[in-house]
């Protein structure tokens, strides 16, 4: 009968204390990582509200337009329908990139500093 061993325990790093949150929410590389998010965050926000309102107005405004026919029984509404649901895909794609590109190597350099590992 053989047994197994539980792998060694991980040290929990120190949780730091508020002023140093305080102090590192304040530093400039926390701003350069704010920054880097809100300015491509809120842009493709704005662009894609904006794009499903501009859906919403036509398909409540512009029935005719939206009732045309494209090809066979496929209509401008369900051309434009699909296009939302590839638009959403497309904006977690490329923030993804984004992400792992620019944001998670800055967040990963101040939560090692913060757990005391730099």
């Amino acid at each position: 009968m053989a047994t197994e061993t539980p792998p060694p325990a991980k040290p929990q790093p120190s949780l730091p204390s508020t002023e140093e949150f305080t102090e590192v929410q304040q530093s400039a590389e926390f701003g350069e990582l704010r920054h880097a998010h809100r300015s491509f965050a809120f842009p493709l926000t704005i662009a894609f509200v904006a794009w499903y309102l501009l859906y919403v107005l036509l398909s409540c405004y512009a029935e005719g337009f939206m009732g045309t026919k494209v090809a066979g029984n496929v209509n401008v509404a369900l051309v434009l329908g699909l296009a939302q649901f590839l638009t959403t895909f497309l904006i977690a794609w490329w923030y993804a990139r984004h992400a792992a590109a620019k944001l998670d190597p800055k967040a990963e350099a101040i939560k090692s500093r913060m757990e005391g590992g730099a």
